[in-house]
This record gives C-alpha cells, structure tokens and sequence, in this order.
C-alpha cells in the first residue's frame, strides 16, 4: 500500500507556495459573491419589484447551493480539488456577469442560482485542497484559511460598496471585479499540489477507500462513518444557524432595543470581526488544546454570550453577546470539515461534500425558523436558538478528531 511521507518539521518552500495559493482561492471566493451583495438595492430598484419577490430570487441563492452541493465530491474525485478550486471560481465570477443583463426577477433569481451552485462545488474543493496541504504541515492551518475567506468577503463587500458610491454601471464593476477575481485563482492554481486528493493521507487510511473488504465489517464502517457524519452535519448546521443570527438578525434585535441604524449595524460587524481573529489565531489555540476541547469551550462561550445578552437586553450588552458569539464558533465549521474530510469508509471528498450540504441546508432553514419563532413570540425568543446551538455544539464536540495529526 503506497505511504504519505511524514509531514516536514520546516514546510519547504514548494508548501508554502501551496499554502498562499490556496489561502488566495479562499480570498476570491469570498471576494465573489460580496461584490453583489452591496449593489441589492440598485438591483431591486433596477427590477422593480417588492420585498418579497426580491426576497424570493434571493432564495435561489441557497437553493442553488443545496442542489449543486452533493456533486462536489464527483467533480473533485473526476477533476481534482486544484482544478474544481480555481477554475470554479473563474466559472462563479463569470456567471456574475449575468446579473446586469437579467430583464426581470426570475432570470435574476436564476443568474443567483448559478452562481450559489458554483459556490457550494468551490467551497467542498477548496477546503479540500486546502486540508491536503495541512496535512504535509502536520499542524492546523485550516481555521485561517476561513479566516482569508472572512477578508475575502470584507474586501469584496468594500469593492461593491465603492463601486455603488462611485456610480459605477454595474456591468462595469462586475466586469472588473471577475476579471481581477479569475486572474488571481488561475495564478494561484499552477502553484497548488499536484496528484490524486488523497497522495498525502497517512500510512493508516486506506488510500483506495474501495478496496475489497468482508461484508460484515463493510457494514460497521459504514454504520459509524453514517453516524459520524450525522453528528458533523449538525454541529455544522449549529455554526451555520449562529453565523446567519448574527447577519440576519442582530441589525433587527438591536433595532428593536432602540438603536439608531448606524449603531444596530454593528451587531454584524461584531460577530464577523471576532470570528475573523478566532480564526487567524485558532490554529494555534487547536494544536495547543485540540480540536475537541476548543470546540467544546466555544460552544459554552457563544451560549453563555448571548444568553446573558438576552437576560440583560441593552446595546452593548448585545454587542457584546455577538462578539463572543462569533468567536464561539470560530473554528466549529473547520473542525468539522477537516474530521469528515478523515473519515474511515468513505471515498475522498465524500464527507467534506455532505457536511458542506448540511452546512448550507443550515443557512436555509435558520432563518426560516428564527423568523417563525420570532412572529410567535418575539425575535428576543427567537435568538436562544443561538443559545440552543452552543449547547448542541458544546455536547457534539466530542464526535471531533481531536488532532491534526496523530
């Protein structure tokens, strides 16, 4: 059976190219998508149409991504994560091009379902590129390459707020920001490790997933790899129902308490800035404690956050709940990815693939049942769902790989 070498003490030169160029496939599909986003209000007035058609081709968003989703780990194993990587997101920023020319709002909607599409293939390939070069590393690095991405998405959404003060035509400033966006991830893709996705994987995985084995021990496997990926997929969908409370609904909550829009809009700003540093400084916090115990702490820091936010209902209070909130589950949706990318049974790129669609199944349902919760009884109530995923969070991190390596 063919071996991976042991991960370098000093990452040779060759590696560190590797880790920038990935880092930089990070950067541009965050920079993809936050391009658009500043430009909504233009687009719906360009449209025509009210808040809730808008709001329905904002839909096909995520709708996309879940649809698409569960072909990232055939596109990877047929093409290789370097490729589906940079030239998906040429393919996202060129299907962005579509937008300015969509005559109504269902072309819009569907210009949107490409593009979430394409995201949900990129996202599964870059992670998974970006795990077979932590693993040559021999140490966590995952956690800030999503902490690039969180960068990409600030200087996209700073590229589209510019554009729109500015006046640019949005055909203009699409044409120039996926013209820039596909030059960087094709110059980053001559430098990404080359071979099969799985070269790197230690000596005791089975570097042909399909090899034949008895039946019975099959069905074990295959049992515990299911099991597993079911408690993956829900501290996933956990990290995803905390990131959408913190952009979906902190700017409302805080409305509601009396805030000006200018302070309400800080409730976002909160939670993304601390999840950004948590994770350009959670590798080092993982490889000190392991992934469990960090994950596990976090889980208690984001219940406990904003728990005392919604006891004591004040603004900074509040801005203080999403703070910790968002460094709470900082290196959750890493940590999961990087144990279902290892998992025993599965073929490469299967269970980064699954818990990635449970992910964005995640992003979809969250704000559906916030939302319902807070027509009910009030948004107030509606956010200890936050609450109610750190504990599911701090309960789960077991299912976790504890180290990178090991």
């Amino acid at each position: 059976m063919p071996t991976a070498s042991a991960p370098p003490a000093t990452p040779t030169r060759r590696l560190r190219l590797a880790r920038a160029a990935v880092a930089a496939l990070f950067l541009t599909n965050g920079a993809v998508f936050f391009n658009v986003v500043p430009r909504y209000p233009q687009i719906k007035d360009d449209l025509g149409v009210g808040n809730a058609v808008f709001g329905t081709a904002l839909a096909a968003h995520p709708a996309g991504a879940l649809l698409a989703g569960l072909l990232a780990g055939l596109a990877i194993r047929r093409l290789g994560s370097a490729r589906v990587a940079a030239f998906g997101i040429v393919a996202t920023a060129a299907a962005t091009l579509a937008i300015p020319f969509a005559p109504n709002w269902a072309v819009f909607g569907a210009a949107l379902f490409a593009v979430g599409a394409l995201d949900a293939v990129v996202d599964v390939a870059q992670n998974a590129h970006g795990l077979r070069v932590q693993r040559l590393y021999g140490r966590s690095i995952v956690n800030s390459l999503h902490g690039v991405w969180s960068i990409g998405a600030v200087l996209g959404g700073l590229m589209g707020s510019a554009a729109a003060g500015l006046g640019l035509p949005l055909t203009v400033h699409l044409g120039v920001s996926a013209a820039l966006i596909s030059l960087v991830a094709l110059a980053a893709h001559r430098f990404l490790l080359p071979g099969p996705d799985d070269a790197e994987r230690p000596s005791g995985q089975d570097r042909d997933r399909g090899a034949p084995t008895r039946d019975r021990g099959r069905r074990r496997v295959t049992r515990a790899a299911a099991r597993a990926l079911a408690a993956l997929g829900v501290l996933a969908a956990c990290g995803a129902l905390v990131e959408d409370a913190g952009a979906s609904w902190g700017a409302l909550y805080l409305s509601g308490l009396g805030a000006d829009a200018a302070t309400a809009g800080l409730a976002v700003v909160a939670f993304q800035t601390a999840m950004t540093a948590g994770r350009l400084t959670g590798d080092r916090v993982v490889d000190r404690f392991g992934q469990r115990t960090v994950t596990r702490a976090g889980g208690v820091l984001t219940a406990a956050g904003m728990g005392a936010a919604l006891a004591l209902p004040s603004t900074p209070a509040t801005l203080a709940g999403f703070t910790l909130a968002g460094l709470g589950v900082a290196v959750l949706v890493p940590a999961a990815m990087h144990t279902a990318d290892e998992l025993p049974g599965l073929p490469p790129g299967t269970g980064l693939t699954v818990v990635s669609w449970l992910l964005r199944g995640g992003f979809l349902v969250s704000p559906l049942l916030v939302g319902v919760v807070a027509d009910l009884v009030g948004l107030r109530v509606g956010l200890l769902s936050v609450v109610a995923a750190g504990i599911v969070t701090a309960a789960l991190a077991r299912a976790l790989a504890d180290r990178v390596h090991g």
